[in-house]
């Protein structure tokens, strides 16, 4: 009877162990810190009458300062749970980039295991996947700049299922519920994203959609259609080649606002030495009804001083069309309509 009782006691002691080892968990602080100055020229005033330039600190211009909580669990039979808080925001000026600091990018909770990965709640838009496209790493001066934006979309209410990495293959299906009483597509938004990842290139196609409050696409910008395709490709080791295309439509827009735009980039990343990165890309945009088109030329630098610490300088200059007025940056600082701009912008990137 005493040995049985010890052995029960160490069968029970052995079953805490394994439950314990099942239930592992880990919570992770995680941030970027980043500031620096940009400049722009040419920049029209609101009233229409004049030009001006603008001295002012960057924030988010090289990528958004930011600051995250995640944690995950260990369920057992291979699979896991995790969450994810994460929000935006501008470093110098200590402002958060939407209406809350804490979650405006990312609050989410999920399961993932050897089927894939389902999240609930808050998340980037899948058109945010055009990042993995983007020569730039999506800076201010970059592939969002001559769609004003659209690309970085958030994604409320969202739904979000990856499907594992089946050699190379994987694919992300989005939807984000509008939650509105009178219509399931009102302010709803939807999305695919699917990737095919080797070695030495990468291919990739995305599609989404975002809706008005009436369900409708009426600003090419903001509520509309909108189709990346794209690629890169790593040659001798130090190149790597960035090519783009993105398809926008906004079939209600009114008649007096551009309803289809084209977007092409190509670009480059050139390791010069393992510290310093350079950064070349060219991009235009092409709308109809006579809302003109734009070509927009950067170049940058990247310097590492550690793993966690980075010097960016970047340069750029966009030429617009009579009837365009687009800025250098994915910013409201926009031209005079057909005039040309020329921005700058340098700092310090710091992740932890």
């Amino acid at each position: 009877m005493k040995y049985g009782f010890q052995a029960a006691t160490a069968t029970f002691c052995l079953c805490i162990a394994a439950a314990g080892a099942q239930a592992q968990s880990s919570v992770t602080l995680y941030g970027r810190a980043v500031a620096g100055a940009d400049y722009q020229n040419n920049i029209a005033n609101p009233d229409g009458k004049g030009r001006g330039h603008l001295w002012r600190h960057a924030g988010n211009q090289w990528g958004t300062s930011l600051l995250g909580v995640k944690g995950s669990e260990d369920l057992g039979g291979g699979m896991r749970a995790f969450f994810v808080l994460e929000g935006g925001f501008d470093l110098p000026a200590a402002k958060p980039n939407g209406a809350d600091l804490l979650v405006n990018r990312r609050s989410y909770v999920g399961l993932e295991d050897y089927w894939g990965k389902l999240v609930l709640g808050k998340n980037l838009s899948i058109a945010n996947d055009v990042w993995y496209l983007d020569p730039t790493g999506q800076q201010f001066i970059g592939t969002a700049t001559l769609v004003r934006g659209r690309s970085w979309q958030g994604n409320d209410n969202g739904i979000e299922y990856t499907t594992p990495n089946w050699g190379g293959f994987s694919a992300t299906v989005q939807t984000g519920l509008g939650e509105q009483l009178d219509g399931f597509t009102k302010l709803r938004k939807d999305g695919i994203s699917l990737s095919y990842t080797a070695p030495s290139f990468e291919v990739r196609a995305i599609y989404d959609v975002a809706r008005d409050k009436n369900g409708k696409y009426t600003e090419l910008f903001n509520t509309s259609k909108e189709l990346t395709l794209g690629g890169t490709a790593t040659l001798f080791e130090d190149l790597k080649m960035f090519v783009g295309y993105q398809r926008l439509s906004a079939p209600d827009a009114p008649l007096n606002a551009p309803s289809k735009a084209n977007h092409y980039w190509v670009g480059a990343n050139y390791k010069l030495t393992p510290w310093l990165t350079l950064i070349g890309s060219m991009f235009r945009v092409e709308q109809n009804r006579n809302a003109g088109s734009a070509n927009l030329y950067m170049l940058g630098a990247n310097y590492v001083l550690s793993k966690r610490t980075l010097l960016y300088a970047s340069v750029g200059k966009v030429y617009n069309s009579a009837n365009a007025n687009f800025s250098v940056e994915a910013t409201n600082n926009n031209p005079p309509m057909g005039g040309k701009q020329s921005g700058t912008y340098f700092g310090i990137s710091h992740t932890f």
